[in-house]
């Protein structure tokens, strides 16, 4: 029946409110906001081709990824011959894309049997089910020929882009930046958007560092100068300093004490004796009890502390260091070290990132969007009122009424999601508006057939309410699929059109069966018609 009770009437008017409540913020100035309590302050962020910022889109290095996986294969067949005490007649060697090692003939199934755990399934992500993570051959002569396959780099490909997301994601929040956007793009690229950011080199800079510590000892079995003029050990190699040291070479074993993964804080300082900028760390528990250890074995020797196969410094151990904390200086200026402070806490990126677009959009640009997007919402409402208030009299007003009430519901959800308004999000607000009208209409043209059928006016607004709604949710729900399919595999602004246009078919439902219905119900009571004008 079209009554409704009291308290379905106040929950419906209630929920109506609170949506709308939630969007009051957007049309007060940021500091008048700020004053409110936290809960009040959730406003729509603009995204930035409504504010004006930067863009950035990086890229992964493929061939970066392809040297660490054959570097990480390298190792393990290294691990693996010697635990199973085979003599090599020449070590692991990468050769192209595989890893090549030589055993004598004798042990070659033997080596190969001990090889083979090291290519694994790959699960089933699409076109690689059934496909291992490495080729495993006899070349003959000895030598076993290892290559990683492509589906097992386009895995790692994958969980690179998402580590750096994350990354990245700490590296900004960290700069204080507000409200930025980092996203995967495709398969192998980050798209990061700041808004308001005007200009993106220090930004970049930032975000752009793989920030890979790592600390080493310095190998003193030859001088550097020895080992230029000959090969260094096997288990050492050479690493240059920066270039505010002069590139200065050391001769450092290959094998790493502790890592920057090992890293639970970082901050940047100043030395107490000399008044520099220095970096404080401090590591976890695993990572200072390793470095408790090497220390204590190794005082009086030199190590180095090396970012991204550089040594920024090379103190020497006067003395054990126990607490699991320590101090990098190296000619830093405040800002070097607060940046570096910056990348050590976020961690290091897994591979490198190499920015293949890069544009600043302007603030006036920005705000001409908004004016545009404001001028074809104004225009489109504007026809739609007089469309309705023209064919259907009453009704129209009371449909009109609840669009204007699901405008402000859709943005109060956005404000409550503190979610980023974009220009395609502005157009999928418009979109709902003829959507929320196309639901009002097929109701309305319902009530007709049923007055037209010889029902009193209240029997046919119960019934054209009634029959329409299966018509109403199947049109909305496919359309909700759609959005929900653009939210899932789109990017950026196509995801913002989708977020829009999914959260205006809720509201549009929820108005057309409730609210225009409640609006309806207190008319009859009122009016008690005995014709509609709609028919």
């Amino acid at each position: 029946m079209l009554y409704i009770s009291k308290w379905k009437a106040a929950a419906i008017l209630l929920t109506a409110f609170v949506c709308c409540l939630f969007a009051v913020p957007n049309f007060f100035p940021e500091k008048t906001v700020q004053q409110w309590p936290a809960w009040a302050q959730r406003h729509v962020v603009l995204g930035l081709d409504l504010q004006g910022g930067s863009h950035i889109l990086l890229q992964v290095d493929a061939n970066d990824v392809r040297r660490q996986k054959l570097q990480t294969l390298q190792d393990d067949v290294r691990r693996v011959m010697r635990e199973a005490g085979l003599r090599l007649v020449r070590a692991p060697a990468i050769r192209g894309n595989s890893v090549e090692v030589i055993v004598r003939d004798s042990d070659v199934q033997q080596a190969l049997a001990k090889l083979r755990p090291l290519s694994e399934p790959l699960g089933g992500f699409i076109g690689s089910a059934g496909t291992r993570s490495v080729n495993i051959e006899n070349a003959g002569g000895g030598v076993i020929r290892l290559t990683v396959t492509e589906p097992a780099l386009l895995e790692r490909t994958r969980q690179v882009v998402d580590q750096s997301v994350e990354i990245i994601e700490r590296r900004v929040n960290a700069m204080g930046l507000v409200e930025p956007s980092i996203q995967r793009q495709g398969i192998d690229r980050v798209l990061v958007q700041v808004p308001g950011l005007g200009n993106p080199e220090e930004l970049i800079k930032v975000i752009g560092t793989t920030a890979k510590l790592t600390f080493r000892l310095v190998d003193t079995s030859m001088t550097v100068e020895q080992a230029l003029k000959e090969h260094p050990p096997p288990d050492s190699e050479i690493v240059y300093g920066s270039a505010a040291e002069g590139r200065r070479p050391y001769l450092l074993e290959k094998r790493v004490i502790v890592s920057g993964e090992e890293l639970t804080n970082a901050q940047p300082g100043y030395d107490q004796r000399t008044g520099e900028p220095i970096v404080s760390f401090k590591f976890n528990t695993s990572g200072a009890r390793k470095f408790a250890q090497v220390t204590t074995d190794n005082v009086g020797r030199p190590f180095a502390i090396v970012l991204d196969d550089e040594v920024i410094s090379a103190p020497v151990i006067r003395e054990p260091i126990r607490g699991g904390s320590g101090q990098i200086s190296g000619n830093f200026t405040v800002e070097s070290a607060n940046n570096l402070a910056i990348l050590l806490r976020a961690g290091a990126l897994p591979a490198k990132l190499t920015v293949i677009e890069q544009r600043v959009v302007g603030a006036g640009l920005g705000q001409d969007s908004i004016e545009k997007g404001k001028l074809a919402s104004y225009f489109g409402a504007a026809l739609v009122v007089v469309f309705m208030i023209f064919t259907y009299g009453l009704f129209g007003v009371f449909a009109s009424i609840a669009v204007g009430i699901n405008i402000g519901m859709i943005f109060g959800i956005l404000s409550f999601l503190n979610a980023t308004l974009t220009l395609p999000g502005i157009i999928g607000i418009v979109l709902t508006i003829g959507i929320a009208v196309d639901s009002n209409v097929l109701i309305y043209e319902r009530i007709r057939e049923e007055v037209r059928s010889g029902r009193t006016p209240i029997n046919a607004i119960d019934a054209g309410f009634t029959r329409a709604l299966a018509t109403i949710l199947d049109s909305n729900i496919t359309t909700f699929i759609a959005a929900a399919v653009l939210f899932f595999i789109g990017t950026g602004p196509v995801r913002g059109f989708a977020v829009t246009l999914g959260i205006g078919i809720v509201t549009t439902v929820f108005t057309a069966f409730t609210l225009t219905r409640l609006i309806v119900a207190w008319w009859v009571g009122w009016a008690r018609p005995r014709q509609l004008a709609i028919s």
